[in-house]
This record gives C-alpha cells, structure tokens and sequence, in this order.
C-alpha cells in the first residue's frame, strides 16, 4: 500500500547559468509529496489501525525536516558568489545554502535524502520512503525515488 501526503511552500531561487528567466532572482509556490509504502497497521486498539501512517506523522515530520527550513527562504547554490554576497547584505534574511544548484530535479532529491530516515517503522508494516515529488509549478515537477 502507499500513501501520499502534499504540503506547499513559498521559495525564492536562481538557476546562475541558466540560458533563459530562471537565471534572475524569482520565487514559486513550490508543492512537495511524500509518497510512503507499507503495510496497514493491524494492531487492535491503536490510533493508526487501518493506516500505512498517520498523515498528521507524514506533515509533521516533513515540516520539521524540510517545509519549515524552506518555507519563505531564499533556496541558493553554494557556489552562487554574487547573490550569497547579496544575500548577506539583508539582516536576518532566511538564507538556504545548498551544495547543488537548486533546481526541482535537485531539490526533490535533497528533501528525500532529509527524510529517508525520518519515517520511521514503528508498528513493523515495513513502512519506507518511496517517493518524493517537488512541484516547482502546478505544471513542472521532478520525482526522486528510492
């Protein structure tokens, strides 16, 4: 059986050596599903019988892990020089550093290395981190899986 639970942020990025729009500064209404397979609790009497999970767990834990660091932030390359310089001349300013350009492909690929071992099995269903899917757009998204 596998689950999906969708949570959306706001975050600002640049592509540096992108050809076209994505080398400015912009931001996206980004949307981000955790897919998870296992198997239906049985256990009588418990909170998640008849669930892979509780998605209230999957949000909780992909907020802690992901959607809280991201959320509002400004997503940037490592290697970005000009807009990190920039970025440090605003007081406070939520500042994301990544060792990859951020684009969706990459992006997808960093949530899921985040999660991978934050779900956790704890009713012995063989719960697992399938799938994460990064919309940057309601039509652009990348799929990273296990």
């Amino acid at each position: 059986m596998q689950i999906t639970r969708r949570l959306e942020f706001d975050a600002g990025h640049r592509i540096p050596n992108h050809n076209s729009q994505c080398k400015h500064l912009h931001g996206h209404r980004y949307a981000i599903e955790i897919t998870l397979s296992g198997e239906v609790i049985t256990a009588e009497g418990a909170s998640e019988q008849g669930m892979v999970m509780d998605f209230s767990d999957v949000k909780r834990i992909a907020k802690e892990r992901v959607v809280d660091a991201w959320d509002h932030a400004f997503l940037v390359y490592r290697g970005d020089k000009v807009v990190l310089d920039f970025l440090d001349t605003l007081p406070g300013h939520k500042t994301v550093v990544l060792n990859v350009i951020p684009t969706a492909e990459n992006l997808a690929k960093v949530a899921f290395d985040l999660l991978l071992d934050a779900y956790r099995d704890t009713f012995g269903n063989h719960l697992k981190l399938e799938r994460v899917r990064l919309f940057e757009t309601p039509n652009n998204w990348a799929d990273h899986s296990r």
